[in-house]
C-alpha cells in the first residue's frame, strides 16, 4: 500500500511514541525537527540530503547561514531553529554540571566541552576550575583567537584559579579545522601552564583538544 505524504511524515513521530526517542536514526530525528520538506521533496529526503551535505550532525548544527542560503527547503526560520537547538544543548550541559557539581565522568567532561565549542569558527581556550574534591567552582572562556591560533597567557589562568581558590584545573581548546591532534605550540603552552600552576600548588588534571567528532586528552597520552 502506497503511503500518502502526510502518513510518511508521521512515521518518525509514531516510531518515537511506540519505541522511544532513542530508537530514531539521525535522519528521523532531523526530519522530526524539520517537520516539513520542500516542494516536491519529502521531509525524510530533505533530512538525508542535509546530513550528506554537511557530513556530520555536528557540522550541520554549527553551520553558518551562508551555507544554507542555496539549500531548497531551509529558510531563515528553520536555520534559526537549528542554531537555537544547538544553544539549548550547550545550556543543558551547563545545567548538568551545576547539578552534579563534579566531573566524575570523563565522558561528561568531553560532552560538555563539545557543547561549549559547537559553532565556533575560531580557536577558543577555556578552563574548568575545581576544588580538592573535583567539584566545579567555575568554568570560563579565557582567550579567543583565529581559525588556527589562540594566544594563551598562563598568568591569567593562574590568577583566576587563585581568585576562586581552585585546587585543580582542566584546560581545553578547540580546533575548528576538525583535526584534534595537538600542535607543537599546544604542547609548549601546556608545559608553561603546568609549570606556573605548580608554583601555586594547583594541579593541571588534563588538557583536552576538541575537534569535529574527535578529541585528544593530554592526560590519556601521558603528556601531563
Amino acid at each position: 500500500m502506497k503511503l500518502s505524504r502526510e502518513e510518511k511524515e508521521k512515521m518518525p513521530r509514531e516510531k518515537l511514541r511506540r519505541l522511544g526517542v532513542e530508537t530514531l536514526s539521525e535522519v528521523e530525528l532531523l526530519a522530526l525537527f524539520l517537520r516539513t520538506g520542500a516542494r516536491g521533496k519529502h521531509v525524510m529526503t530533505l533530512a538525508t540530503e542535509l546530513l550528506r551535505h554537511f557530513d556530520t550532525l555536528s557540522q550541520l548544527m554549527s553551520a553558518d547561514w551562508s551555507e544554507f542560503e542555496h539549500i531548497e527547503g531551509i529558510g531563515v526560520a528553520k536555520y534559526c531553529q537549528l542554531r537555537a537547538i544547538a544553544e539549548l544543548s550547550r545550556r543543558c550541559y551547563n545545567e548538568r554540571l551545576r547539578e552534579k557539581q563534579g566531573l566524575y565522568s570523563p565522558d561528561l567532561t568531553r560532552e560538555f566541552l563539545k557543547s561549549q565549542f559547537t559553532g565556533e569558527d575560531r580557536e577558543v581556550f577555556m578552563a574548568i576550575y575545581l576544588d580538592s574534591q573535583n567539584r566545579i567552582l567555575k568554568h570560563r572562556r579565557l582567550f579567543s583567537g583565529t581559525l588556527s591560533h589562540v594566544e594563551v597567557h598562563p598568568r591569567e589562568i593562574v590568577r583566576e584559579a587563585i581568585n576562586v581558590n581552585a585546587a585543580a584545573v582542566i584546560l581545553a581548546h578547540n580546533h575548528p579545522s576538525g583535526n584534534a591532534e595537538p600542535s607543537k605550540a599546544d604542547k609548549m603552552i601546556t608545559e608553561r601552564v603546568v609549570s606556573c600552576c605548580q608554583l601555586m600548588d594547583i594541579r593541571v588534571l588534563d588538557h583536552l583538544v576538541i575537534g569535529r567528532g574527535e578529541y585528544v586528552s593530554f592526560a590519556e597520552r601521558g603528556l601531563i
